[in-house]
């Protein structure tokens, strides 16, 4: 029997996310017939290290945000020699700086916002691009810190003032229109799938984690071209980070003009919630993957040192 240890929990701000994720996934394994050791993560890296030990066939990083999906515990399992899920070292950092993730999105000619890299000073000083627009973390995940600013609202200065995230924000162009979410397992895309956030404004960290924060429509309801081009669009991101395992894009779909519309990558997520809200499993299914066949997978195709 294949012996994997779970990671969940972490020190990130995203902390009851994967505590939630991990739970779920604990289950999954045990009911797909792994022998399974669950590791709570704290801020004591040498407890983490010693629980892995004696050192399992392999990891199941449930881990999100900073510290869990960065590339930080990803290269110390490779130094450790231990395969692990999801993507490696380098992908994993490249997808949680925004705007490194951005610049190779650029390079390899996917629709990206426009927007740069702001100190947070100048932030507070004066608007930096046209209104309205997106203030988000340089590196975090699942929408904490975002904020809207549109026109008259005079938030801007209060924003900034309040930020926490480092002395740096990515702003980017505000997308009208609808979200939309893909995975990637391997090399496939899943499926694409839209997302109602209940709170009527952009999909946040409530809406992604509530109960009853948003309710998603899969398969979208979406122009053909724009939902083949999001299949596309998820699948040529994943290549372009050198991800591995299970990611998912999310995308801003801009169809108020009239259909076809403008579809806009906005950034990729190398660590994919497994909650009962979440929209990885919920793809899956749609193929005909049970959650415990999705976590399995996961198992299988667990590798280090890429």
């Amino acid at each position: 029997m294949t012996r994997v240890a779970v990671l969940y929990g972490g020190i990130s701000a995203e902390r009851e996310v994967s505590l939630n994720s991990g739970r779920k996934v604990i289950v999954a394994l045990r009911e797909a017939g792994f022998e399974v050791i669950p590791i709570e993560v704290g801020d004591d890296l040498v407890a983490t290290i010693a629980a892995l030990t004696p050192r399992p066939d392999a990891v199941f990083n449930a881990l999100h945000g900073r510290f869990g999906e960065d590339g930080a515990i990803q290269g110390v399992l490779d130094l450790l020699g231990i395969p692990y899920t999801h993507s490696g070292v380098r992908a994993s950092a490249i997808a949680m700086d925004k705007a490194a993730a951005k610049a190779l999105f650029a390079a390899a000619g996917l629709p990206i916002a426009a927007g740069r890299v702001v100190e947070i000073d100048a932030l507070e000083a004066a608007d930096p691009i046209a209104l309205p627009y997106v203030v988000k973390p340089v590196n975090e995940g699942s929408s904490v810190g975002v904020e809207i600013i549109r026109a008259g609202d005079n938030r801007r200065a209060a924003v900034a003032r309040a930020w926490t995230f480092g002395r740096e924000a990515l702003v980017e162009e505000y997308i009208p229109g609808r979200e939309l979410t893909v995975a990637v397992m391997g090399d496939r895309p899943l499926a694409v799938t839209e997302i109602l956030a209940d709170a009527g404004v952009f999909y946040d960290y409530d809406s992604k984690y509530a109960d009853g924060g948003s309710r998603h429509i899969i398969p979208a309801a979406v122009h053909p071209d724009i939902y083949a081009q999001a299949l596309r669009v998820a699948a040529a991101a994943h290549r372009a980070l050198g991800c591995r395992g299970a990611t998912r894009c999310d995308f801003r779909y801009d169809d108020t003009a009239g259909e076809p519309g403008r579809l806009v990558l906005l950034e990729i997520n190398t660590q994919p919630g497994l909650t009962p809200t979440s929209l990885l499993p919920e793809q899956a299914a749609h193929m005909g993957m049970s959650f415990p066949q999705l976590c399995a997978w996961m198992v299988e195709n667990a590798a280090c040192r890429e």
